[in-house]
């Protein structure tokens, strides 16, 4: 039995407040989500935490992410642009679009790649001149100081 099929008359049996909350929220879910939204707003403005309570209570049994959100008809797959539309000259148009954007994305691919090796060779060959001159300077210094040296004794 759905909520929508439940009634919303008293039963025998079922006392107090717990009958009520049962029969509103059958009521509630009867009308759906934007009832239970009103019920909320209503329940903010009347005294904060009954609306907090019902936001808790949406949130804790999925009521708020439910339904509506989760079975849209219409959902946009990587498939749906492979779909014919019924219109020849269109799908030609389309699949030749298609093509000559993925062309282009694997040159622009290859072209992205030949600038990463082109920098990555420039900041090599800076670090080995770094490097070199670093020798050469380190090179010279010692040939001085075994010159200095020389020269004292």
């Amino acid at each position: 039995m759905s909520t929508t099929d439940m009634p919303l008359t008293h039963r025998p049996g079922r006392s107090g407040l717990k009958d009520w909350f049962v029969r509103a929220e059958a009521w509630l879910d009867a009308r759906g989500k934007p009832a239970w939204i009103a019920a909320m707003v209503l329940g903010f403005i009347a005294f904060w935490p009954v609306g907090l309570a019902i936001l808790a209570y949406m949130i804790w049994s999925n009521r708020m992410f439910s339904k509506s959100c989760s079975t849209r008809s219409k959902r946009v797959t990587p498939f749906t642009a492979m779909r014919s539309s019924g219109n020849t000259a269109f799908d030609a148009y389309k699949a030749e679009t298609l093509r000559r954007l993925e062309e282009e994305q694997r040159a622009f691919q290859g072209f992205l790649e030949r600038l990463r090796e082109a920098k990555d060779k420039a900041e090599f060959d800076q670090f080995m001149d770094d490097r070199a001159a670093k020798a050469r300077d380190a090179g010279a210094k010692a040939e001085d100081d075994d010159d200095n040296g020389k020269d004292a004794a």
